[in-house]
């Protein structure tokens, strides 16, 4: 039995005390049923990720990791309430850190590719949106829509790990864009083919925002993966960049995306109230970024230390040890829980966006490197050391890890 822990202190969030129950993990990520796992732990958090360790080629992990312990000072201080009241950073501190206005995404559709079902996805969302007092966005009334990767309504089976990406990319979209509808599309397994066709049938939908929390190694079929699954103009797909730090993920090496790094977020006593720095657990740990090895640059990349596909392009939250409240009760999961990972970065951005309008380039990405002034510049920390420094370390400007930084309101987007 999982139990959590309730801490806010100064707007800062202190994690959920969760057992042991949990998931096996280790490197890049796939679709596999619950198991053991080994924490991993900094700063006194501890977390292990959702999904399995990949083993072959041409298979994606979700980039979702679930806290499951705070500090002993915490806990000693304050105790344990089970899983009652969610910690973690909710709707009104994600819109106040990236200055984001309330209510946004009307009239906006956006969509969710993950794979495998999770049959909870509709009543964990009512849950989540209730507790925040968010409208609510049901089946019934065609707010919310879940189907497979052909846009049926024969669901694919379930996967406890992958059920919890799911509620985690849901719940991000309902706190940045509460009036967006939400389509989550599951892919049938966590291929590349899979998930991309799911992809192809968001936009067939109608979804002009498609987030993607998941990746894997990269290859020299990629640039043939753009054009069969992620070149849609006029469409504004997010790709979360991956959590083992400096390394490249596709599809977040794709040109035709917007490649998500993250951020650790923490109130400050500053104008903005809220910092952020490069999110680093160790050098195997951490947001993606660098270079990649097939992708062509596109033209509105305008670094020189890298002639390809330069990874990340924006960044948002991603530290579990700065995360946020979810709520995901399927596979023994007990409801209000704390994650982190590039996999929340990528929906808030896509909700960013979906707040922002329609888009109206045929490449929203591009519109990031026009507005920087529009954007939290993100100026400190590092994943590792390499070269040029800026693919792996922040400063003023452009860098790997956090891009042109953070959402400052709806300008870049």
């Amino acid at each position: 039995m999982r139990t959590n822990s309730i801490v806010m202190s100064r707007g800062r969030i202190v994690f959920p005390l969760i057992g042991t129950a949990a998931l096996a993990v280790s490197g890049l990520l796939a679709a596999a049923p619950a198991g053991a796992a080994t924490p991993a732990s900094h700063s006194g958090t501890s977390w292990v990720r959702s999904c399995a360790v990949v083993r072959t080629a041409g298979e994606m992990a979700c980039n979702a990791l679930r806290v499951t312990s705070p500090t002993a000072e915490h806990v000693h201080a304050l105790g344990v309430t089970a899983n009652a009241t969610p910690s973690g950073y909710g709707p009104s501190s994600l819109l106040s850190a990236y200055n984001i206005p309330a209510n946004g995404g009307s009239g906006q559709t956006v969509a969710i590719i993950d794979a495998y079902n999770d049959p909870n996805a509709a009543t964990d969302l009512a849950t989540y949106r209730s507790q925040y007092g968010l409208p609510a966005c049901t089946t019934a009334s065609g707010c919310f829509k879940q189907v497979s990767q052909t846009g049926s309504s024969t669901l694919p089976s379930a996967n406890a790990g992958w059920a919890e990406e799911e509620s985690l990319d849901i719940d991000m979209v309902s706190a940045i864009a509460p009036e967006a509808h939400i389509i989550l599309v599951e892919a049938k397994s966590a291929t590349t083919a899979n998930l991309g066709t799911a992809v192809n049938e968001a936009v067939k939908l109608g979804a002009k925002f498609v987030s993607n929390s998941y990746g894997g190694s990269e290859s020299s079929s990629d640039p043939s993966y753009d054009s069969s699954y992620y070149n849609h103009p006029g469409v504004a797909i997010t790709v979360s960049a991956g959590d083992d730090g400096y390394g490249v993920e596709y599809p977040a090496a794709s040109q035709y995306v917007t490649a998500v790094g993250g951020t650790s977020l923490s109130t400050a006593s500053n104008a903005r109230g809220w910092t952020e720095s490069v999110w680093s657990t160790s050098s195997t740990e951490g947001t993606g970024s660098g270079c990649s090895a097939y992708d062509a640059k596109p033209t509105w990349q305008k670094d020189t230390g890298c002639s390809k596909r330069t990874v990340s392009d924006v960044s948002a939250v991603a530290d579990p040890a700065t995360g946020v409240a979810v709520y995901d009760n399927y596979g023994g999961d007990p409801g209000w829980e704390v994650f982190g990972g590039t996999s929340v970065a990528s929906p808030i951005i896509a909700s960013v966006y979906a707040d922002a309008g329609t888009p109206t380039l045929s490449y929203p990405a591009s519109g990031l490197y026009a507005h920087t002034s529009s954007l939290n510049d993100v100026t400190t920390g590092s994943t590792s050391t390499c070269s040029p420094a800026y693919l792996c370390t922040a400063e003023v400007g452009y860098d790997g890890p956090t891009g042109l930084g953070t959402p400052n309101g709806l300008g870049a987007f």
